[in-house]
């Protein structure tokens, strides 16, 4: 016994001394030791210097490489960590700067650029294109061209970019006069942009590059961190769910990331990926579920399952100006957690689109938690799709998200979303079954679809399917929610999906749409406000007439939330949520507990406040006493790119209300060159 102590502790002893730390700098040479005193100059040689239990830390600076980790760590504990020097601002970009204009007509200006800039990849032949990708009628390539850090528009002919037109109908009208089109040759790229009062060769304009900023090129990259860096600007290709997942940073079929602390930002198409593989079969599935049914096989076949994939957590980041979605993964995803991030301006151009648009958009997010996560300006805001079984959606901030704030579709459950704050226009379109909705504020519509396809559900917490399904809808539970006709936060806000979800089924302020579910519907303890209709045959329901004008403020010390509750709210005899009141989803069996199979007791808030066990309050705040309420909800404050577009683009939101008030077809762009704000060149 002593002998296995001595060299058990020999062992770790190894352990330790082997790890080391390796440094970054751009003052640094790639011949170098990789120390403090002989740094690095590239993160990809500290890459491939790196084995299990190493830290790389990387000095300030802009580091413009596509980094493809070389070895992953080996568990939990012996993981290869990549991060940026606490206290110093670390870009990594997938971009270049191009600083050779020349005048080409008006304020369109010209570069030629040498394919040899591009070695193995080239972003302005490369078209966007996949499964469920919507063109729109247009080429799209994977390019994109920045000034000054924001995203112009590409066209797909020159003339447009002479004559630009604004766009009416989206987050950034003014943004879409800056423009750019591109043409190759076997030699030669030729950009040309309207960057009109600008001039390019004096501020500082990128092009893309890379295909992404960190992702691995081989699978079974394991238990990898990544954090505190600022990446931007990759040439990112569409992410359906039946191909490789390619994101500005990724795992690509691996376990154990950790992504945290990082500003993610204008990617052509996906910020961060928890996706699968790539094989030859990607971008087969002719659209249909068929397609995907088969991909999940092939997945299984290749080691799908909780030794080999998933369990990644994704926290703290900031993403957005993504141009598809901002987390997304397909199978890769599984025994995740998503939490605390703040996504915001996804989807914003929408020059193309497709079913894979979101804030948050996963397939198989099996025994999956999303929580805490601010979600806003993304079209779709969060999107459990296939497979939901176990995963928990609990206390997420979702509003101005013009489509839905939380969409389940085609899962058989079960699946429990809590304490979430949904304020959008539409709150939540289910086109599922077996869903538990518990102590939320819904102040937008819910929709209830049935659905003929046929999906798979898996045995309990894996990936093994257990059997096949069709979408009958029903089976939900709603309980201690509070349901408002409209607020002040979705007042003027277009709904540009409404058609879509009607002729998929009812639709309404409140629980109307889920009267005569074919499954067995509870609903307990709910209240509805200012017309929000009820569900029949309720337990215990509060209706009350009066609108609590629900209101969302954004300031420097944070993100508020106000309403006025009724004193009767109070006064209500409600249950105390655990799994036990919400039983077993009745298609996959299994019950709604927590993944490693104990009791889910909701006992807190959305603040973490503790619940009463007798009365807690309906919603997502534990309150007593009626009237005003003002609650910060989030430590948040709008950064200042978000400020920025919201300045320029404020006059020309939500027009389609307005169809008397017509845009110009060329307004009056003073003042936007206040997004013009340095004269200085890329370091």
């Amino acid at each position: 016994m002593k002998k296995y102590h001595v060299v058990f502790f020999a062992f770790l002893l190894t352990s330790v001394i082997s790890a080391k730390e390796i440094h970054v700098s751009k003052a640094g040479n790639d011949t170098g030791s990789g120390t403090a005193e002989f740094p690095l100059l590239t993160i990809q040689a500290a890459a491939r210097m790196a084995q299990p239990g190493d830290i790389i830390t990387v000095h300030k600076g802009v580091y413009r490489e596509h980094i493809t980790p070389i070895r992953g760590g080996e568990s939990e504990k012996r993981r290869i960590i990549y991060r940026a020097a606490p206290g110093e601002k670390v870009e990594i970009k997938g971009s270049e700067v191009i600083a050779s204009w020349a005048r080409f007509s008006g304020t369109v200006w010209k570069a030629s650029i040498s394919n040899e800039l591009f070695d193995n990849y080239h972003p302005y032949k490369d078209l966007i294109r996949g499964d469920w990708f919507v063109d729109k009628g247009r080429i799209h390539h994977t390019g994109e061209v920045y000034l000054n850090g924001k995203s112009l528009w590409e066209m797909e002919l020159l003339e447009k970019v002479l004559h630009p037109q604004a766009v009416p109908d989206r987050w950034d009208s003014m943004g879409s006069l800056y423009t750019w089109y591109c043409e190759t040759d076997t030699e030669n790229t030729y950009i040309y942009a309207n960057f009109h009062d600008a001039n390019p060769n004096e501020e500082l304009v990128e092009i893309h590059v890379r295909p992404a900023c960190f992702y691995p090129d081989s699978t079974g990259i394991n238990f990898i961190t990544v954090k505190g860096f600022h990446m931007s600007q990759a040439a990112t290709q569409w992410a359906p769910p039946t191909a490789e997942q390619v994101g500005l940073i990724g795992t690509n079929w691996s376990k154990g990331w950790i992504i945290e602390d990082n500003v993610i930002r204008n990617s052509k198409c996906a910020g961060i990926t928890l996706g699968k593989y790539g094989d030859e079969f990607d971008n087969t599935s002719a659209n249909s579920a068929e397609g995907y049914i088969e991909t999940v096989k092939r997945a299984l076949d290749r080691g799908w399952n909780k030794e080999n994939i998933g369990s990644h957590m994704i926290r703290n980041n900031t993403i957005y100006d993504c141009g598809q979605v901002g987390i997304c993964g397909s199978l890769g995803g599984v025994f995740s957690t998503i939490e605390n991030n703040n996504i915001y301006n996804i989807w914003t151009k929408r020059q193309f689109t497709g079913p894979e648009t979101a804030g948050i958009k996963i397939h198989a997010s099996i025994d999956m938690l999303i929580k805490g996560n601010r979600v806003v300006n993304t079209g779709r805001g969060i999107w459990i799709d296939w497979m939901a079984q176990g995963a928990r959606i609990t206390s997420n901030l979702c509003y101005h998200n013009d489509l839905q704030d939380f969409y389940a579709e085609v899962n058989h459950g079960p699946y429990l979303v809590d304490n979430n704050l949904f304020l959008s226009l539409c709150s939540v379109w289910d086109m599922s079954q077996g869903g538990a909705y518990v102590h939320n504020l819904m102040a937008g519509k819910l929709n209830m679809s049935p659905h003929s396809r046929v999906t798979p559900f898996q045995e309990p917490h894996s990936t093994e399917i257990a059997g096949y399904h069709e979408l009958l809808a029903g089976d939900y539970r709603f309980i201690n929610n509070l349901f408002v006709r409209g607020s002040n936060v979705n007042a003027k806000q277009a709904d540009p999906e409404f058609e879509t979800r009607k002729q998929y089924g009812l639709e309404d302020f409140g629980l109307q749409a889920f009267n005569g579910s074919e499954l067995p519907t509870r609903a307990e303890g709910n209240v509805y406000l200012n017309g929000a209709s009820t569900f029949e045959n309720e337990i215990n329901p509060l209706e009350l007439t009066y609108n609590p004008k629900v209101q969302i403020e954004e300031t420097d010390a944070g993100i508020f939330l106000s309403m006025i509750l009724d004193k009767q709210v109070d006064k209500m005899t409600n249950p105390f949520v655990t799994s036990e009141l919400l039983g077993s989803a009745a298609i996959s069996g299994q019950a709604y507990v927590h993944p490693n199979d104990t009791q889910i007791i909701i006992d807190t808030d959305f603040l973490g406040n503790k619940r009463k066990r007798k009365n807690p309050t309906p919603g997502p705040f534990e309150v007593s006493g009626g009237g005003k309420q003002r609650l910060k909800v989030s430590d948040l404050s709008v950064s200042i790119d978000e400020e920025t577009v919201r300045k320029w683009s404020e006059p020309y939101r939500n027009l389609h209300h307005y169809p008397d008030h017509v845009i110009p077809a060329q307004p009056n762009i003073q003042g936007y060159e206040g997004l013009i704000t340095s004269k200085a060149i890329d370091p």
